[in-house]
């Protein structure tokens, strides 16, 4: 029987935690996050795209931990708005702003506006100490709502209606939002593909 392999979920979200060991808990790998190895160095998300903030978390976890490190960037992207708040999605509206204060702040922006297209965008990022990187990513549609509605989920949740089902996805159960949403998405394309991953970070480590 092959050994477990450490796998760092570089995040501190317990929430997000849980989710990708429940998601890979059939896989011979052991997950910690960075709650699991004390003080760490900031780490600068400055990449100018998903993939590249994706990769610079997992990269340096890796490189600093010395374990395989999965991360994921994900954000908000409105057509009307030059495809913004994106990279600088929870920041939109200053680094202290709450969850509540950045939805307002983006409907305010929408006002007047008749083209209400938007797409959440996640990219996740598998990297190896020595610096290659595995990239899945995904994407769904929806548009800004007139007004917030639903109290699950976080972030612009309460402003993203999904039209299939007509909701928001603060108006989704958790359950609901994980087969549509685009992190969803991602982590199930990464769950069909985990044996062959688990594979490459073999040969890397």
């Amino acid at each position: 029987m092959q050994t477990a392999i450490i796998l760092v979920i570089a995040t501190r979200n317990q929430g997000k935690t849980a989710e990708i060991k429940e998601l890979l808990q059939n896989f011979p790998i052991k997950i910690k996050n960075m709650d699991d190895f004390g003080t760490i160095p900031h780490i600068d998300e400055d990449g100018e795209t998903f993939d590249e903030n994706a990769y610079i978390k997992a990269s340096f976890a890796a490189r600093v931990l010395g374990f395989p490190a999965l991360s994921d960037d994900s954000g908000l992207m409105v057509e009307a708005l030059g495809n913004l708040p994106g990279v600088h999605s929870a920041r939109y509206g200053g680094k202290n702003a709450t969850d509540e204060q950045r939805c307002a702040l983006l409907l305010d922006e929408m006002k007047g506006k008749r083209n209400r297209k938007a797409a959440f965008e996640c990219v996740i990022s598998i990297a190896v100490p020595r610096g290659p990187a595995l990239t899945y990513e995904a994407r769904c549609e929806g548009q800004i709502a007139e007004k917030p509605a639903g109290s699950n989920g976080f972030g612009y949740d309460p402003v993203f209606h999904y039209p299939p089902l007509n909701k928001t996805f603060a108006e989704l159960s958790r359950e609901e939002k994980n087969r549509v949403s685009h992190r969803g998405k991602a982590l199930r394309e990464l769950q069909s593909e985990f044996d062959k991953v688990l594979t490459w970070i073999r040969q890397q480590i």
